[in-house]
């Protein structure tokens, strides 16, 4: 199996979704995949769980 047979978690697709109809450049939108995968990894869990307050330790450790 390779990356591109890999299923896509609901949140993942509706960002993607919404990125396409916003006509954002491949580019940006593999910037923006990239810095919410790096908050979940922060997180330790999925991005959508997130609260204000997990937001803003996120920017104090950034």
């Amino acid at each position: 199996m390779n990356s591109t047979d890999k299923p896509v978690s609901p949140l993942r697709q509706s960002m993607i979704d919404d990125m396409w109809m916003r006509k954002l450049s491949p580019k940006t939108q593999t910037s923006y995949i990239r810095v919410v995968k790096r908050f979940a990894n922060f997180l330790g869990r999925s991005p959508d769980s997130a609260s204000v307050e997990d937001l803003r330790s996120y920017q104090l450790h950034l």
